[in-house]
């Protein structure tokens, strides 16, 4: 695994070119988020998806979510109600996944039994870096141990992965709470799992 060492305020230069290259050719990255360190991969190929759900040990009947660049981009990958475009407005960009509805772009390994997706806006330069650079939307799976809890030392988490993964983006520890899951499916949101986000944007 390449571990490079990257400025996280600002994340440009070769660093981040070869992070894109990785995903280009169908491989799989670790990455800072506005949470936690997140698992990623091109969300259109297939192996690379295959080869996530394979490393985190998860059934293919849970979903994994992706980061969008924004809500308009959003709008491509899920169909969002008045209601809560509302509600992701405040929330967005922020440490939150929204369930929503998937519109027929999304690929089926992502989708739930539901057809639904789960998607994020991260508030973190190196997100909207990758994303700018990558041009489409990214795989965002938190990485964990092998005990399901979340890594954050880069050290850690270069021992835990070396020879699984790709590459990783590193900026050092980061925390070790994870996104605020809400579902917006329904005519009222449901909290799936509170995080780092703060449940004020519901009100």
């Amino acid at each position: 695994m390449e571990r490079l060492q990257i400025d996280p305020l600002h994340p440009k230069g070769k660093h981040l070119r070869r992070a894109v290259e990785v995903l280009r050719k169908g491989g799989v990255i670790i990455y800072p988020t506005d949470t936690i360190y997140g698992l990623g991969c091109d969300i259109f190929n297939k192996d690379a998806v295959e080869r996530i759900y394979q490393i985190k040990g998860k059934s293919w009947k849970s979903p994994l979510s992706f980061i969008c660049p924004d809500l308009k981009e959003i709008s491509r990958y899920a169909y969002v109600s008045n209601a809560a475009y509302r509600i992701m407005k405040r929330g967005l960009p922020g440490p939150y996944t929204f369930v929503l509805p998937a519109t027929p772009l999304v690929p089926k390994l992502l989708l739930s039994k539901r057809k639904t997706v789960g998607i994020r806006v991260p508030d973190h330069p190196i997100c909207h870096a990758l994303l700018e650079e990558f041009g489409g939307p990214i795989v965002s799976t938190s990485v964990t141990g092998p005990d399901g809890d979340p890594l954050n030392l880069p050290e850690e988490i270069e021992a835990h992965f070396r020879g699984i993964v790709d590459l990783m983006l590193d900026v050092g520890p980061l925390g070790l709470v994870p996104s605020t899951v809400i579902d917006l499916t329904g005519e009222t949101p449901v909290v799936v799992r509170e995080g780092k986000g703060d449940l004020t944007i519901l009100e």
